[in-house]
């Protein structure tokens, strides 16, 4: 008997595919947890039976939510990660040498535990020594961090339960507080295809907080559309002015200094959403 799982994206959209077996399943005291193995992705995590990632294509979010603001700051030295407690995020950002300490806060302790056991390609640098592993509300650790960060990434869940005060400008508010003079943050911000007015919505609240904000985007197969937009905010650095001297190696399979400023060249569909 064949299993498939579908993840449904609106109430007349989905996305389908063949599971192999189901590793793990929880109710957390947060969400709904599941580990599973697939026929085309490999293990994929699902929180609310949303894909939060997958071992084929996690790789196209976990790099383009770090390096193109670790890429755009001259020197990051301290990093924080809002979320993200599969880990990935954090494995991107400990590429760069720059980083003295890296930070991440997950209000679900058992979304760590169980990307370590599961998914340990992706979580491996939870247990480095530069990294600070936090089982707290980011919320709450954003408010009480004043001028601490040169760099803050929200790495959320869809804006539905705990996430959902992630997307809200008090929340970016928080976060320019708690960046440094000239610091840079970045979120995720969902899909132009079935989430435009979140677009609008988080591009507007960004932008009358941070002097520079930019939209770019990622192809993500697993994720709503394939099209995932991210949203920056900056104090002092523009992305789309970082020379090219700034540009170190590092072992990457998508992100690019030539896809770094392609990525903000925007459909006309969206350029509009962010006019």
């Amino acid at each position: 008997m064949e299993f498939w799982f579908t993840e449904k994206q609106t109430e007349r959209f989905g996305i389908t595919m063949k599971v192999k077996r189901t590793l793990h399943t929880e109710k957390t005291e947060y969400q709904q947890l599941d580990m599973v193995e697939t026929e085309e992705f490999g293990n994929m995590l699902l929180l609310d039976g949303m894909v939060m990632t997958t071992e084929v294509d996690e790789f196209v979010y976990h790099e383009m939510v770090t390096h193109v603001p670790l890429f755009t700051h001259p020197k990051p030295k301290h990093v924080l990660v809002v979320g993200g407690g599969d880990g990935g995020a954090i494995r991107e950002v400990i590429k760069h040498p720059s980083v003295e300490e890296a930070t991440l806060v997950d209000i679900d302790g058992k979304v760590m535990e169980y990307s370590k056991k599961y998914l340990p390609t992706i979580a491996r640098a939870l247990d480095d020594e530069r990294v600070d592993v936090q089982v707290d509300d980011g919320f709450m650790h954003i408010a009480q961090s004043e001028g601490a960060y040169d760099v803050i990434m929200v790495d959320s869940t869809e804006p539905v339960g705990p996430a959902a005060k992630l997307f809200e400008k008090g929340f970016y508010e928080g976060i320019s507080k708690a960046l440094k003079e000239d610091g840079i943050f970045v979120a995720q911000t969902d899909n132009p295809w079935f989430h435009q007015d979140l677009i609008r919505q988080v591009y507007k609240d960004v932008s009358d907080i941070f002097p520079i904000t930019r939209l770019y985007t990622a192809n993500i197969p697993t994720y709503p559309s394939g099209m995932w937009t991210f949203t920056i905010g900056s104090k002092t650095y523009d992305p789309l002015a970082v020379s090219n001297d700034r540009f170190h190696d590092i072992e990457t399979k998508y992100y690019t200094k030539d896809l770094h400023s392609a990525s903000f060249v925007l459909p006309k569909f969206v350029q509009d959403l962010v006019k």
